[in-house]
């Protein structure tokens, strides 16, 4: 069977996947960034929901399959050079990290002399509620 033409657009690395950002498309806020491969990408597309490629576990993720905090997706876009996917997403519980919070980007990086990551943002739902 042949690639279609928007896949055969898309530059995966030597194993086969490309990192995608997922971006909340009310607001702008960067919720995560994951990895996806030639089947996620398309399922996604499919299903109209974000489906990952998950490195640890060596298979689909389907966002949300244990936590119940799904993304719709509103648009696909692809970056210049073919290797970066952004998602803009409809965030459902408004929860994208496994620590409960908005975002993964929760840290920040504060002072110069010594610098420290501090958690600056909320944690909305105990992770222990989450995933049982």
């Amino acid at each position: 069977m042949a690639v279609p033409e928007w896949l055969a657009a898309v530059r995966f690395d030597e194993k086969g996947l490309i990192p995608a950002i997922a971006q909340s498309a009310e607001d702008g806020t960067v919720l995560m960034v994951a990895w996806m491969n030639a089947v996620a990408l398309a399922e996604t597309l499919d299903t109209g929901y974000a489906v990952y490629w998950s490195r640890s576990r060596k298979r689909l993720w389907r966002k949300g399959e244990e936590s119940g905090h799904r993304q719709r997706i509103r648009e696909i876009r692809l970056d210049c050079d073919g290797d970066v996917i952004l998602l803009k997403v409809e965030q459902a519980g408004d929860i994208a990290c496994h620590t409960g919070r908005q975002s993964c980007f929760f840290r920040r990086l504060e002072g110069t002399e010594a610098p420290t990551w501090v958690a600056v943002d909320p944690v909305l739902k105990d992770p222990e509620q989450i995933y049982k």
